[in-house]
C-alpha cells in the first residue's frame, strides 16, 4: 500500500484551525454588518445584484426570483432561502426606518404573515438603496472577484447615509452577536454634523441631538436613565412599552387600547395578541373581560376591561407579564478592517465621517480629473478653431487618420502634401496634445460656427471655476465637511420624519394582585388526580359526569385543602396551587400539589370547614378522640394530626358538625378486623388536644385490630363503611371501652 499521499495531523490543531476558520468566516462573511455601509455581506449583494440588473427606483418592479438567482449565482451561494429571508428584511417599514427595497406583492406583514414565495413577489431598489449606491461607477469604492473569480463585486458600498445607525441590525455569529437599534434619520444626520463642527464632542453632548433609539413600531423607552451608559459602552439593555390609550366601552366597562407595540414583536404581532388572550382564558389577570384584534393598516388591539376595575393596576400587572412591555438587548458590534469591535455611539459617528472624507475625496478627484480632461479638449477644440484652414489642409492631405493625427500631435509632415510650404512649416510646429487630436479628428463642422466656439470659450470658463473649486475642496478639510454636510443636509430633507418612540423614564411596573374570592369546587378521581372548577361550571355539570369523581370539596378561591392520612399527619395544599381546569380536563395528582408521597389519605376537608368541625380520630389499636379543627389552625403544610404509639395508625379521621355534636343523637361504630362490632353515643368519646393518644374505644382481642369507623344516628338502620353497606341495629351498643359482638352486619 503506498503511503506517500498520507497526511498525519493532530486532531486537536486540525479542529482549533478548522473552527477558527469557520469563525471568522461567519462573523467576517456572513453575520456581522460592516461598520462603514452598516450592511452585512447578503444585504450588499442583494443591493448591488439589482444595480446589475438595472432596478433603479423609477423602474418597473422586478419577479424576486430573478433578484435572488442573480445574487445566489454571482455573489452569494448560500442559498435562495436566506437569500430571500433579507430581501423581504429590507423591505419592512415597520424594521427599518429608510426601507432599501421597494417590494411589490404580499411581503408579509407586523402581524408576523410570512411572506409570499418569491415567484410571485416583485422588487426594485427603493431612494434610501440609493443613497448608498449613488457614484458606485467613479471608483470610490474597491471591487473584489467574487467567490468563483467570474465576476467582481464591490467590498462596501459608497454609502453616503449613516445606515448603520439609522436602520440599525441584528446579527448573531460564532461567539458574539450584534444588535443595533434603528434611529431617527434627522437625529442622526443633525449628530453626524455636529461630530464634525466639534470633534471633541463627548456621547453625553451628542444624545441631545440623537437622544436614544426611535423605532419604527413606535411606543416607548421607559428606562431613559440608562441610555448614556449604554451609548459610551455600546451595550446595554432598553426596556421598550406599548403605547396604550383608555376608551369608554359597553356596560360601564373601558377599554385598554394598544397602539403602538415594542420593536420585539415587529413581525410578530399576533403571538403578543395571544399572550394576552391566554393571559385572560388562565385567569392570570380576571379583571379583563375580552381581548380582540382589531388593527387594520395601523394598530388596535383592545383590551376588554371587566367593569369597576382599577386599570392602571392591570396595565402595570400587563407590562410586567406580557410583551406589552419587552426589553431590547444594545450590542453595537460591527466589522473594521477584517475585525470585529464594540463601537460606542461617537465612534460609530466617528467612523462614518472618516468613510465620508474618502468617499468624498475620491468623488472630487474623479471629478477634478474628468474636469481637466475636458478641459484640455476644450482648449483643443479652441485651438483647432482658430488654425481650421490648416487642419483641413493637413486632413485633406493625408492618406490615413493615423498620419493625420500624427501630424497633429507632433508636427509630422512626412507623406503629406500641402499646398504650400509655408502651411508644411505652420503644420511642423503644432502640439496638440493625443486627447485633443481625438477630439478634432471627430469635430463636426458645426462646430465652426461662431456661436459654437462662444460655446466652447463659456465651457472652458466653466471648467476652470470647477477646477479650483475641486482643488478648494480637495486642499481644505472645512470645505470638504462643508461639501459632506450640505449632501446629509439633503438628505435629512428627503428622509426626515418625526420621532415615533417616546423616551421618558417610569418605574418598574409594580402589579398588585386583586384577590378575588369565590366559590370553587374541588374535584379528586380514585387515582388522585385533582383539579378545581368554578361554581358555574360545577353547576352546569351533570350528576353522571361527577360520579367519576370520590372526593367533591366545595371551598373558597383564597383557602386551603386539608388532606389527614392514616400515617397522623395533615397536609395542606393552597387552592391558588390547585390548577383551575375545564370539567373534562384530568387535573394533577394529589402528590404532585403536596409532599404526601406514599402516605395513605383517609379525608379531605376544606380549612374553612375543619375550623367549624370536631374531628373524631381512630386508630388501628382502638384509641379514639375528639379534636376541635381550632387546633390545625397553622400555616405550615405539613403537621402531625394525632399522637400514635409505634405499630398504631389512624383508621379514620371524621369530621363532625357543631350541629351534630350539640344533638346529642349520634353514636361511633367500631369494626374490628376479625369481624367484631361495638357501637357507644358519641358523647362518651371525649375532646383532646391533637397532641393526645386518645382514650379506649374498644378492647380488642390479641392480634385485632379496628378496621372500620363509622358516626351514625340513634336512629339509623344502615351505615357505610369502606363502601359497604352494614346493619345498624346489629350493632351492640355499650359503654365505651367494651369487647366487642361477633354478628353478620354486612348487608
Amino acid at each position: 500500500m503506498k503511503t506517500d499521499n498520507i497526511i498525519q495531523l493532530d486532531f486537536s490543531e486540525e479542529m482549533k484551525t478548522s473552527f477558527r476558520n469557520y469563525a471568522m468566516s461567519v462573523i467576517i462573511d456572513r453575520a456581522l454588518p460592516d461598520v462603514r455601509d452598516g450592511l452585512k455581506p447578503v444585504q450588499r449583494r442583494i443591493l448591488y445584484a439589482m444595480t446589475e440588473l438595472g432596478l433603479e427606483p423609477k423602474k418597473p418592479h422586478r419577479k424576486s426570483a430573478r433578484i435572488v438567482g442573480d445574487t445566489m449565482g454571482k455573489y452569494h451561494p448560500h442559498g435562495d432561502t436566506s437569500i430571500y429571508d433579507a430581501l423581504v428584511h429590507l423591505s419592512e417599514e415597520y424594521s427599518l426606518p429608510i426601507p432599501l427595497i421597494d417590494g411589490h406583492g404580499n411581503f408579509g406583514s407586523i402581524d408576523g404573515d410570512p411572506p409570499a414565495a418569491m415567484r410571485y413577489t416583485e422588487a426594485r431598489l427603493s431612494e434610501g438603496a440609493m443613497a448608498l449606491l449613488d457614484n458606485l461607477d467613479q471608483g470610490l469604492v474597491e471591487f473584489i472577484p467574487n467567490f468563483d473569480n467570474n465576476e467582481k463585486e464591490p467590498k462596501v458600498l459608497p454609502a453616503m447615509l449613516p445606515n448603520l445607525l439609522i436602520n440599525g441590525t441584528t446579527g448573531i455569529a460564532v461567539g458574539m452577536a450584534t444588535n443595533m437599534p434603528p434611529h431617527n434619520p434627522g437625529e442622526v444626520i443633525d449628530g453626524v454634523i455636529a461630530c464634525m463642527d466639534r470633534p471633541d464632542i463627548t456621547v453625553p453632548e451628542l444624545m441631545k441631538y440623537i437622544p436614544g433609539p426611535d423605532f419604527p413600531t413606535g411606543g416607548a423607552i421607559v428606562n431613559a436613565g440608562d441610555l448614556e451608559a449604554i451609548y459610551t459602552a455600546g451595550e446595554g439593555k432598553i426596556k421598550i412599552r406599548s403605547t396604550v390609550e383608555i376608551e369608554p366601552s359597553d356596560g360601564g366597562r373601558k377599554n385598554i387600547v394598544i397602539t403602538e407595540i415594542p420593536y420585539t414583536s415587529a413581525g410578530n404581532k399576533t403571538k403578543l395578541v395571544e399572550s394576552l388572550v391566554s393571559l385572560m382564558k388562565d385567569k392570570v389577570f380576571d379583571e379583563i373581560y375580552d381581548v380582540r384584534d382589531e388593527s387594520s393598516s395601523d394598530v388596535r388591539i383592545v383590551v376588554e376591561v371587566k367593569k369597576d376595575r382599577d386599570i392602571s393596576n392591570l396595565l402595570n400587572g400587563l407590562y410586567k407579564k406580557s410583551p406589552m412591555e419587552d426589553t431590547y438587548g444594545v450590542n453595537m458590534l460591527a466589522v473594521k478592517d477584517n475585525q470585529p469591535i464594540l463601537f460606542n455611539l461617537k465612534t460609530l459617528i466617528q467612523e462614518f465621517i472618516l468613510f465620508q472624507e474618502e468617499l468624498y475625496t475620491k468623488q472630487y478627484e474623479h471629478l477634478l480629473d474628468r474636469a481637466r480632461k475636458r478641459q484640455e479638449i476644450v482648449n483643443g477644440l479652441i485651438r483647432a478653431t482658430d488654425v481650421i484652414d490648416l487642419i483641413i489642409e493637413i486632413l485633406r492631405g493625408s492618406t490615413s487618420v493615423a498620419q493625420a493625427k500624427a501630424c497633429l500631435i507632433s508636427g509630422n509632415t512626412t507623406d503629406i502634401r500641402f499646398k504650400s510650404e509655408k502651411s508644411k512649416k505652420a503644420a511642423a510646429k503644432l502640439d496638440f496634445t493625443e486627447r485633443q487630436a481625438d477630439a478634432i479628428l471627430a469635430m463636426q463642422l458645426s462646430k465652426l460656427i461662431g456661436l459654437e466656439v462662444l460655446k466652447l470659450h463659456e465651457e472652458n470658463q466653466e471648467l476652470s471655476k470647477q477646477i479650483e473649486n475641486y482643488l478648494e475642496i480637495l486642499g481644505n478639510k472645512k470645505s470638504l465637511y462643508k461639501v459632506i454636510k450640505n449632501q446629509l443636509r439633503n438628505y435629512k430633507k428627503q428622509f426626515n420624519r418625526a420621532r415615533v418612540t417616546k423616551i421618558t423614564h417610569q418605574e418598574s411596573a409594580s402589579y398588585v394582585e386583586e384577590v378575588r374570592i369565590e366559590d370553587i369546587y374541588v374535584l379528586i378521581d380514585r387515582f388522585g388526580y385533582t383539579k378545581c372548577v368554578d361554581s358555574a361550571t360545577y353547576t352546569r355539570t351533570t350528576e353522571e359526569s361527577l360520579k367519576e369523581y370520590e372526593h367533591m370539596i366545595r371551598m373558597k378561591s383564597d383557602g386551603r385543602l386539608c388532606l389527614f392520612t392514616a400515617e397522623g399527619n395533615m397536609y395542606q395544599v393552597k387552592a391558588s396551587a390547585i390548577p383551575r381546569c375545564r370539567i373534562r380536563d384530568k387535573g394533577t395528582l394529589i402528590h404532585n400539589l403536596c409532599k404526601v408521597d406514599r402516605e395513605t389519605i383517609l379525608t379531605y376537608i376544606s380549612f374553612e370547614e375543619l375550623f367549624e368541625s370536631q374531628l373524631l380520630f381512630v386508630t388501628k389499636a382502638g384509641f379514639i378522640k375528639q379534636v376541635s379543627g381550632i387546633e390545625f389552625e397553622t400555616n405550615r403544610s405539613v403537621v402531625a394530626s394525632t399522637k400514635l404509639d409505634p405499630d398504631d395508625g389512624v383508621v379514620a379521621v371524621i369530621p363532625l358538625s357543631a350541629a351534630q355534636i350539640t344533638g346529642g343523637e349520634l353514636k361511633v361504630i367500631l369494626l374490628t378486623q376479625d369481624g367484631l362490632s361495638l357501637g357507644f353515643p358519641l358523647p362518651e368519646v371525649p375532646e383532646q388536644k391533637k397532641n393526645g393518644r386518645g382514650v379506649r374505644g374498644i378492647t380488642l382481642e390479641k392480634a385485632d385490630t379496628v378496621a372500620f369507623a363509622a358516626v351514625t344516628h340513634n336512629t339509623a338502620e344502615t351505615f357505610e363503611a369502606d363502601g359497604k353497606l352494614y346493619s345498624a341495629k346489629k350493632v351492640r351498643n355499650r359503654k365505651r371501652g367494651g369487647k366487642g359482638q361477633r354478628a353478620s352486619l354486612q348487608i
